[in-house]
């Protein structure tokens, strides 16, 4: 039986971003398969007590900007505290996700998620523009267009509105988010208890 770990993200997380290499890497020295799954984080919060950032009170919002440095500088990953295109709407970007993973694989559209988490958070892109977007898949090797164009059906929306079902089944308030054996870890700053996690796994 397959090892394998649920991924539940927003793609325009910063948390994500932060530990998205880290986490590939871990899954492939242990040899767990990654059952990506990028959410609507909009719907997780309406039933999980979350706020979007705008809402939040301004203690919050001022320590998320020094926690972001923090870990930033920490793990020596590049990133922009106020990005010039955040917040964003993230819903375009992960359909992109789903429809490179139905037509190319997991690896691939793991791949495109990392570039769109770096054009927000390094590259100062709008994951909301859909030429932005093709572009990205593009430098990804893929023909942009086309992905895009798949993105917008109603197979990826139903995976889309699936996985986000998921998540909520799965007890999942943040991003990112991993599940492993049916215990959940929530956030990047996680990822050695998910390196446990994978080391039991049978």
């Amino acid at each position: 039986m397959a090892k394998t770990c649920e991924y539940f993200f927003a793609p325009q997380s910063p948390w994500a971003y932060l530990g998205h290499e880290r986490f590939i890497t871990l899954a492939k020295k242990y040899g767990v398969q990654i059952d990506i799954k990028p959410c609507d984080l909009g719907r997780v919060f309406s039933v999980s007590g979350g706020l979007p950032l705008a809402k939040r009170p301004p203690q919050r919002q001022a320590y998320r900007l020094v926690e972001l440095k923090r870990w930033s500088e920490y793990l020596n990953i590049p990133l922009n505290l106020q990005p010039k295109f955040f917040p964003v709407p993230p819903d375009a970007a992960a359909k992109l996700i789903i429809a490179t993973r139905l037509a190319h694989g997991t690896d691939a559209a793991l791949k495109l998620t990392g570039a769109i988490m770096r054009a927000v958070w390094v590259e100062e892109r709008n994951i909301n523009d859909a030429d932005t977007l093709a572009a990205l898949a593009l430098e990804c090797g893929h023909d942009g267009k086309a992905l895009l164009k798949s993105s917008e059906t109603a197979s990826v929306q139903s995976e889309y509105d699936r996985y986000t079902d998921d998540a909520i089944a799965a007890n999942v308030f943040g991003s990112p988010w991993y599940v492993v054996n049916g215990e959940g870890f929530w956030g990047q700053d996680r990822l050695d208890f998910v390196e446990r996690a994978f080391a039991g796994m049978a």
